[in-house]
């Protein structure tokens, strides 16, 4: 039998001792770690949530944009949007609109309509196709609701990932 001697035997830690302290500090640190992580993907989130919002909106607004200017120019409300089966949006068509390249609105191919493109120079959204892609789509589509009210569904699509999401709102327009 092995005897130390003086207090040889209090020096330092024992090995399971020093195995328990670094697991309590791992999972510690573990905890933290995956708390920044959601926090972070929170973040990008709300922020792709807030984007799609805006960009629905914008849609609204451009619709309404032309109805206005339909007034102004005293013809048919419709005119140029739903006012013929020819027209970009006319009931049951998926259509798109762009503030910056075009004041018109255009029908999306059967295969969907395009991404929004994003200028890092200027930083306008747009379909321009020498600009950068987002993640983003944007389809507009009207219903008749009477002769003089339409409801205009808006409906935002993008993806992070392998995780696709989906935001959609509808207003009503009339014909004043």
């Amino acid at each position: 039998m092995l005897k130390l001697r003086g207090n040889a035997s209090k020096k330092g830690f024992t090995i399971i001792e020093t195995l328990v302290a670094v697991s309590i500090l791992t999972v510690a640190i573990m905890g933290a770690m995956t708390a920044a992580q959601a926090g972070i993907s929170s973040y990008i989130l709300s922020k792709d949530q807030v984007l799609a919002f805006y960009f629905a909106q914008e849609g609204f607004e451009q619709i309404r944009n032309l109805r206005d200017e339909n007034r102004l120019k005293k013809l048919p409300w419709l005119q140029g949007i739903a006012e013929n089966p020819s027209d970009p949006c006319y009931f049951g068509e998926k259509c798109t609109v762009s503030p910056i390249e075009s004041v018109s609105p255009v029908r999306c191919p059967v295969s969907g309509c395009p991404l929004i493109r994003y200028n890092a120079t200027t930083g306008f959204y747009g379909y321009n196709s020498g600009w950068r892609e987002t993640v983003y789509r944007r389809e507009i589509s009207l219903r008749r609701i009477e002769p003089g009210e339409i409801s205009i569904t808006v409906t935002m699509r993008w993806s992070k990932g392998i995780i696709e999401r989906q935001f959609t709102a509808r207003e009503n327009l009339f014909n004043w």
